[in-house]
């Protein structure tokens, strides 16, 4: 078998190369999505200590 037979597929290749592609665009696009709301989550972890006066060390201002 050629390195040309193996990534032809018998002629799938398209449907399974297309379907990795997808594969990998969806997971990077989760992976985003999660740092993202992981950022925001901080942020808004951070506005509401900041809001009630905490200074970071457990006590009160």
């Amino acid at each position: 078998m050629s390195w040309s037979e193996f990534f032809a597929m018998n002629g799938y290749a398209f449907y399974v190369w297309g379907s990795y592609g997808v594969a990998l665009l969806v997971f990077g696009i989760e992976i985003l999505m999660v740092r993202n709301r992981r950022k925001n989550a901080l942020r808004e972890l951070r506005l509401m200590r900041d809001e009630s006066g905490e200074t970071g060390t457990g006590e009160v201002a």
